[in-house]
């Protein structure tokens, strides 16, 4: 198990021990996360996962992929340290991540 912290867009934290290989998405729709929509159900096709990456976490959790690009232009209020929550998996690398949800949907 690997830590992760979603905070929702009212501010409050959810602390979570997530399975490695398990997705941001998946752990914030599994634990009633609000504004974690996930219309597409993980399959890369909405924004409705859209979250922020703490700045601390950034550069291990990488960019986005061409395609989660593409889905981000769906999002609204998207940052640099914006992604789709379907997209990062969670490893012992990421144990500890922090993303925060963004105050509205796409």
């Amino acid at each position: 198990m690997v830590k992760l912290t979603i905070i929702g867009n009212d501010d409050t934290a959810y602390e979570l021990d997530v399975q490695d290989g398990s997705s941001v998405m998946e752990n914030a729709v599994r634990n009633g996360v609000p504004g974690i929509e996930a219309e597409c159900g993980g399959a890369c096709a909405c924004a409705t996962c859209h979250v922020y990456v703490d700045a601390t976490w950034t550069e291990k959790v990488g960019e986005p992929e061409p395609m989660e690009e593409d889905m981000l232009d769906f999002a609204v209020d998207v940052r640099a340290n914006s992604r789709l929550s379907c997209q990062i998996s969670m490893s012992d690398e990421l144990d500890g991540l922090v993303v925060r949800v963004p105050e509205m949907q796409g």
